[in-house]
């Protein structure tokens, strides 16, 4: 039994030293609460500043995006109204060549093939530049597309149509590179 009896005051603690034990127990465990209670704070601190730099990196990334949108409108633009200060400048060329066809009626014939040759040339090239030619004699009058320089009364042909074309417009897409002057009928 004296085996017993060592085990017996072995399991017997002083009461100071429990009462120590005790006390180291509860303030470790208060430090470890309160070293828990840093990391908690360190981490959502961390987790806050990563969430504004993702926030951050997603604005630039559409601002991005949104520039890139907007330089390749402006590129289109820059394109297409060069495209139309060129046509402006050759427009009276047009108008010429078609008042020449117009009055070569009596010419020789080899003058007539000649200037059609080029009218053919020039709307070939238009063509390509996707340039239109609108404003013909019976159209409806658009006042956005037309000029209506005078009125005529006839009543051969419905009214708010065009009676006659003094100059024709011409257009590249929805744009307008010049309008048509036409005369309209009351």
């Amino acid at each position: 039994m004296a085996a017993e009896e060592i085990k017996e005051e072995q399991n017997e603690i002083p009461e100071d030293v429990a009462e120590e034990a005790t006390e180291e127990n509860a303030s470790a465990e208060g430090e470890s609460a309160c070293a828990d209670n840093e990391a908690d704070a360190k981490i959502k601190a961390l987790e806050e500043q990563l969430a504004a730099e993702k926030e951050k990196l997603l604005r630039t990334a559409a601002e991005y995006a949104n520039f890139r949108s907007r330089s390749e409108r402006e590129k289109l633009g820059i394109y297409s109204n060069a495209v139309s200060d060129t046509i402006k400048e050759l427009l009276p060329i047009a108008d010429s060549l078609d008042r020449a066809r117009e009055s070569s009626k009596d010419a020789p014939e080899e003058f007539k093939k000649g200037l059609e040759m080029i009218n053919n040339q020039l709307l070939k090239a238009f063509e390509k530049l996707n340039i239109t030619a609108f404003g013909e004699v019976g159209d409806v009058f658009d006042p956005e597309l037309h000029n209506a320089i005078s009125s005529v009364d006839n009543e051969e042909m419905e009214s708010d149509t065009i009676a006659m074309v003094y100059q024709k417009g011409y257009k590249t897409g929805d744009k307008i590179i010049r309008h048509c002057m036409v005369q309209t009928v009351n």
